[in-house]
């Protein structure tokens, strides 16, 4: 099994891209337990909400790695929510450190138009470039195999099923 993880800043279109693959490849998505959270519970979070989603997170990586899929796409992990700790409290729990990390992360650049979903706080230029700046901070910190992913739409896709193809022998239908 390889898990990749995709990684980066609000609205650069790793959940999007996320799904779209995972139903064309035969993957299997974890998609990002914090959005649910959030839409169920409102954005005014606390540290222990933050703790909380690191969680329910990595609740959702156990259940589907059960079952023993050829490729694991997950659309965040703790490591991403490090970042939001940073960015919101100025500090990250070592907790969030801890975790079990993906094989392989793919980091996507903010270099396309933020929309504002209702669940994202930072769009605006300098918080989003600090906020993108502390989601590679976390990469390197964790010193965890990582690949940045930038362009517009289309270019992004594309450079997401470069990275994929060596690991799609077998499943789904593989086109790069």
């Amino acid at each position: 099994m390889i898990t990749v993880c995709f990684h980066g800043a609000e609205s650069t279109g790793k959940s999007v891209l996320a799904d779209k693959l995972s139903r064309e490849l035969g993957a299997t998505w974890v998609p990002e337990y914090g959005r649910t959270y959030c839409e169920e519970r409102g954005t005014d979070l606390a540290m222990a909400d933050l703790l909380a989603i690191a969680e329910g997170q990595a609740a959702a990586v156990e259940v589907a790695m059960a079952g023993n899929p050829r490729l694991l796409i997950l659309d965040t992990d703790q490591l991403m929510t490090a970042a939001w700790a940073e960015m919101l409290f100025g500090e990250v729990p070592a907790a969030l450190l801890n975790y079990p990390k993906a094989d392989f992360y793919l980091l996507f650049a903010p270099d396309v138009p933020w929309i504002d979903d209702g669940t994202r706080f930072f769009g605006k230029g300098p918080l989003r470039s600090r906020f993108a700046a502390l989601a590679e901070h976390m990469l390197v910190r964790a010193g965890v195999p990582y690949r940045k992913i930038g362009g517009d739409w289309a270019e992004r896709e594309q450079a997401v099923r470069a990275v994929l193809a060596p690991h799609l022998l077998g499943i789904g239908q593989a086109k790069t």
